[in-house]
Parts: C-alpha cells; structure tokens; sequence
C-alpha cells in the first residue's frame, strides 16, 4: 500500500486507512519559527507529528526536492461568495440570485477544496452562515476542505443598540461562531469613514470578550481602529488609513493586523463581475485602485512599529485557490521578507487564531499540517504558486512530485 500511494502523481485519499506512522523526508524545511533545516524526516502518528529529525528511514513521501511549511493559514476570508452562471459576483441565495441555495452550498464546497489545494490548510470566515455546514462537514470527514473558523454574520452600525449587540454575541455564540466580526468603517469603496459608535465598538467586543470569543474588525480609519483596538478587540483588519500612533497602540495592546493586497487586486482584475452591484462603482474601483499604493506603506509602517503582521487575503469570488498571491504581494509591494510573509501564514496567523499549540508550526506534538512547493519561496517568493504536497491533520490530499 505504501508503495502504491508513492508512485501516484495525484493522491486524494481523505478515505483511505493507510498504516501509521508516515514519513515525510524533506530537503528543504521551513518549520514556521524562522528556521531553516535541511534534510529532514517528519514522522506523523495520528493526525499529529511525533518527531522531526535527521532524515534516516525509508519515507512514505519524498519531498526532497520541494520546499516544506506548516499548512498556510488565511486569517481572512469569504468562500461563500462566488461568481454565477452569469459570471456575476453573488454571496448565497437570495432576491436577486441566480443560484438556489444547493448550488449556493456546491460554490462554497467548490471554493473550499480550491483553497485546500493551494496550500491553505486552515482559513477564517468572515463570515457566512453556510460556513458552519461546511465547517462541520469538513470536520467530520466528509468533505475535503480546510479547516474553518467563522463568524457566520457580521455586526454592523445597524445592528442595534449597545444592549442588542451584546444580545446579538451571546446569540451568535449560541449558534456555533468562532469568532466575532464587527464593521467599525465603512467599506474603502465608501470612504473608510467609521460608521459604529464607540458604544457600539465596546459592546461587540467586550461581550465577545466575555464569551471567551475573538473579535476580528473591519477598520479602515484611525478612529474606527482605535476605538475597538480600546475596547479590546483581538485584530484590525484592512487598516488602510491608520496613522503611527494607531500602530503603536496596536503593538503596545499585542493586536494583530491584516492589510489585504490581493483583494484589491482581485477586484480590479475581475472588475466587469462586480461593476455595477451595491457599491462597486467606477468610484468605487477608483478607490481601490488608489488604495494599493497605501495598503503597501501601512504594512512597512505596522512592521516598523512592531505591530504582529498575520496573512489574510479578504478572498471572495474569483480569488479561492489563489489566496498565496498574498504572499507575494507582501513581499514584492509590502516590502516583507519572505521568511517574514510565511511566518504571518503560519505560526504568526495560528496564534491569532488561538489555536497556536495546535498548528502554523512544524514540531512534535502539532498538528501534521503540511505544504510543499516546489522551489524555494525564501529564494523566490513566486514559488509557493507550485503546490505540489497538501497534508491536513495527517491526511494527504495532494501529492504532485515534479
């Protein structure tokens, strides 16, 4: 059996029972803690790895000639959102749609499995309902995908009054969120004006808080940021306006921060799919594009200040399996080393997520999440487009050897 599943040059086998323990030999390690070794076995026991040392035994996998990392993590995400059979942006059924809601559930599962296979191991939602179904089929085996976090439904400036939201958190724990999102601004398209009181802010994320939930913010403005970065929130996403004296209280308060390239430029390059609905105007795409530039001087400012940098692309339709693009956006327009941009995709991200003991990082006693590119991303970013390994919790979801 052993030998049979090597000489495939694709292998899917979420199903089959293979014999433990693996071992996976690597030539070149990336172990997500900033340390590169050589030559290398990885041996795995029960979804988890048991050790990593010298490479000595006859492996399961070779992956002498590609480069190995943690599974990426994107701390930000939408695969619920997809393009129609009219090639229109659409996020679920609804007036309007086009797609019914078991078509709306194969795009979401579609999107899922692209981002497995890219390289994403673990991705947050921010969020759907649909994302809880897929999440748990996920987690039991039943369908190939990441694994999910989501926040099911976002608050917002119409969400209530302070009492509400706190109402609303309690409820959306109740209904299995993993973490909370809240919209402190508006959209860059409308400006990134904040748009929820300070009162608003400190309801969502203390009661989050109290529920033992992370609260994850859309923020643009200074403000918006600040107000929910006082009130405890767990990460800003976006932050294309921040000031330094913003950053530093986000370094000062340990919250992380996701500036997003490769959404903007998904937009852009998709344009004709999205012009025209809600606020996805010819202003609207003007300001994205002017946002680029900003999105690549904040990021160089936040790591100046010190402030944790994590990998997420804010992907919705047309970036699902594309979501390392990011990482080369980082590096090539943000500046980022490209031992820094991995780390913001695998140990840096896990511990934003909590789940730090768990993943992002190649030890013993961690999760045997694993990608394998061919080349090496630290030589050339543009690398870790060439997946060639996926392993999720121990199971091998794509072997590709070149």
């Amino acid at each position: 059996m052993r030998e049979f599943r090597k000489c495939l040059p694709l292998v899917v086998v979420t199903t089959l029972g293979w014999a433990q323990p693996l071992i996976v030999r690597t030539g070149n390690l990336i172990d997500g803690k900033g340390n590169v070794l050589r030559n290398r076995e990885i041996s795995i026991e029960g979804g988890r790895i048991t050790a990593v040392g010298a490479a000595r035994h006859k492996p399961d996998f070779d992956l002498g000639t590609a480069t190995v990392t943690p599974g990426w993590i994107d701390t930000h995400c939408h695969p619920g959102w997809y393009f129609n059979k009219d090639g229109r942006l659409e996020e679920g059924p609804g007036r309007g749609s086009k797609t019914t809601p078991q078509q709306a559930a194969l795009y979401t599962e579609a999107n899922a499995y692209a981002i497995l296979m890219g390289g994403f191991t673990t991705i947050q939602s921010l969020g759907q309902p649909i994302d809880a179904d897929v999440r748990d089929l996920v987690n039991q085996g039943r369908l190939a995908g990441p694994r999910i976090l989501t926040a099911l439904r976002p608050i917002t400036e119409t969400s209530g009054t302070p009492e509400q939201i706190r109402e609303l958190v309690r409820k959306l724990k109740a209904d299995g969120a993993d973490e909370i999102k809240l919209f402190a601004t508006a959209s860059i398209r409308d400006g990134g004006r904040m748009t929820m009181t300070v009162e608003q802010i400190r309801a969502a994320c203390g009661e989050a808080k109290a529920q033992g939930l992370r609260s994850v913010v859309h923020a643009h403005s200074s403000d918006g940021a600040r107000a929910s970065v006082e009130a405890g929130c767990t990460a800003i996403e976006h932050g294309t306006f921040l000031d330094d004296a913003t950053l530093d209280l986000m370094a000062a308060r340990g919250v992380y921060f996701d500036p997003n390239f490769l959404v903007l430029h998904n937009y852009l390059d998709n344009k004709p799919k999205f012009l025209g609905i809600g606020n996805y105007t010819e202003e609207g795409f003007a300001a994205m594009e002017k946002g680029l530039p900003l999105v690549a001087d904040v990021i160089r400012r936040a790591r100046a200040h010190h402030v944790k940098i994590v990998l997420g692309t804010d992907g919705v339709a047309g970036a699902h399996g594309r979501n390392a693009e990011e990482f080369i956006y980082r590096v090539k327009d943000g500046g980022e080393t490209p031992l820094n941009a991995l780390l913001s995709g695998t140990s840096v991200a896990a511990e934003s997520l909590g789940l730090g003991d768990r993943i992002g990082t190649i030890a013993p006693g961690m999760e045997a999440d694993l990608v394998a590119v061919a080349g090496n991303p630290l030589e050339d970013i543009t690398a870790v487009r060439n997946v060639v390994f996926v392993m999720k919790a121990g199971k091998v979801y794509k072997y590709a050897p070149r």
